[in-house]
């Protein structure tokens, strides 16, 4: 086993990976860059070392400079987290390269896989259901505009690099095709320097769901189930759950069986996630299309880790170490339900702007089946530079019904004030009807955001008070020494108003 990993991330996945890593009597290494000099990470590792500015550009996304800070330290290993380097192909050849581990898949399964034009046809090769598409040799605007026709409408233009629904393009009529090509084109060239595009046929109102799998270098394979993903605004993911309110057992085996086969198809090793859309009609057997795979750990891991038992880290950390896995299909099950709901620092009444400064109240929800995984706390500042996301608040239960009152009223006491976040509309989206009885899918918080969102009046009037209440109150129990607050502090009721 490793003695020293390097975690090549920020915020609370590098947290995360540093939590297993103690318990597993490894050292960590944080990196950091100038935004992040006084971070949780930074605080949680045993050593830490400075990469440049803060932009992720000049910091966390120079592979040639965390490799210098591995082999600086003499780190065995390089855990990427998510987001940043952790899907680069050629970061994990770069770690090959020197002879530190890379906690992830090989570089080729990468390769296969980052492409969605080239996972498409290596799902196709492999049996594996894709949904009816067409990848023109010719990218011209004439050939596409000539697939989508061919694939009837309709359709959606995507780009084959890149991913969080960047780019992508509904066409519903002739007259909206030639404006849509050129806008996907656009789009994609500036995020991820690739045009390429193809047409899918677009499946209405479908359900998002992923199997976990997990793969080693001794032909071990296995589905550790699915999570429910359909919660998304705009293709970002807002609420997941496992098991899937719609899944039985037949489809959960034929899917568990196809994302097996996916990855044993690209030759993958280590964690991965397999992303399909599921048509969530009354048949007896619903149909399900693969959509992508993801080749690193992903966000939304406790879910999947609240009822299987199993601590993904660790045997990320053991696979890469070179050991089989740590458990096989034979004994792995799904106990009760888990439900993450992530927390950002966003005006969810404001387009979903991303917020940045000082942190001037933060108390997490405590109890029995709640788990929170973030990276802030009072005092601390939200930066402009980084993704917006600042907690995952993670409940479990016996059933989903259980789960879903405990996560409304952990919701209830999650209490962050100084910058504007979605708890709010988290709250408002958990307890309404359609989310209550599963009857989800990828459109839905778009269709009902309208519905969900606060009055934008009530928050000045909430910190107003917030502020008076902090200026008349005695000095708090942490700071005479004594021990934690209660859970119903004065500051807490209010955070309704202001997330």
């Amino acid at each position: 086993m490793f003695t020293k990993v390097l975690v090549a991330n920020r915020g609370e996945i590098a947290i995360r990976v540093m939590r297993t890593c103690r318990e597993m009597g490894i050292r960590t290494v944080a990196v950091y860059s100038d935004a992040d000099a006084r971070g949780r990470h930074v605080l949680e590792a045993d050593e830490a070392i400075r990469l440049g500015p803060a932009a992720p550009s000049k910091s966390y996304l120079r592979g040639d400079l965390i490799l210098d800070a591995a082999r600086a330290c003499d780190a065995e290993a390089i855990h990427p987290g998510y987001g940043f380097l952790s899907e680069n192909a050629a970061f994990a050849q770069g770690c090959a390269d020197a002879g530190v581990a890379f906690i992830g898949p090989p570089p080729a399964a990468m390769t296969a896989m980052g492409s969605k034009i080239s996972a498409r046809r290596l799902m196709q090769a492999s049996g594996v259901p894709v949904v009816p598409g067409e990848t023109p040799p010719d990218q011209s605007d004439d050939a596409l505009l000539t697939a989508i026709e061919r694939v009837g409408r309709p359709v959606l233009v995507k780009p084959s690099a890149g991913g969080g629904g960047i780019g992508m393009r509904v066409v519903r009529t002739g007259d909206d095709a030639l404006a849509a090509v050129q806008a996907a084109r656009r789009d994609a060239d500036h995020a991820f320097g690739n045009g390429t595009l193809y047409v899918e046929r677009l499946v209405e109102r479908p359900r998002h769901v992923e199997i976990q799998v997990f793969a080693d270098a001794h032909d071990g394979c296995v589905s550790l189930f699915e999570r429910e993903c359909s919660v998304q605004r705009r293709h970002q993911k807002v609420i997941e759950e496992s098991p899937s309110p719609v899944m039985t057992p037949d489809l959960r085996a034929r899917m568990g069986e196809a994302a097996v086969g996916a990855a044993r198809a690209c030759g993958y090793r280590n964690a991965g996630t397999v992303e399909f859309l599921v048509e969530d009609g009354d048949t007896e057997a619903p149909r399900f299309f693969f959509l992508e795979m993801n080749t690193r750990l992903q966000v939304e891991h406790p879910v999947t880790e609240l009822v299987t038992g199993v601590d993904l880290v660790r045997a990320q950390l053991m696979v890469a170490a070179g050991h089989p896995l740590p458990f096989h299909s034979g004994r792995l099950a799904q106990r009760g339900h888990a439900i993450e709901l992530r927390v950002y620092a966003e005006d969810p009444s404001n387009g979903f702007l991303p917020q940045a400064g000082p942190v001037l109240l933060y108390r997490e929800p405590r109890g029995p089946g709640i788990r929170v995984d973030s990276s802030i706390g009072e005092g601390d500042t939200v930066s402009v530079h980084y993704d917006p996301l600042l907690a995952k608040l993670i409940v479990s239960a016996e059933t989903r019904a259980a789960a879903l009152a405990r996560a409304e009223r952990a919701l209830g006491e999650f209490a962050i004030l100084g910058i504007v976040t979605n708890i709010p509309l988290l709250r408002a989206l958990i307890r309404h009807p359609d989310v209550r009885a599963g009857r989800v899918d990828t459109g839905l918080l778009d269709r009902l955001l309208p519905t969900l969102l606060p009055p934008a009046a009530a928050a000045p009037a909430a910190v107003a008070a917030v502020a008076a209440a902090r200026a008349a109150a005695p000095a708090t129990p942490a700071a005479a020494g004594a021990s934690a607050p209660p859970r119903h502090d004065p500051w807490t009721a209010l955070q309704g108003w202001r997330g």
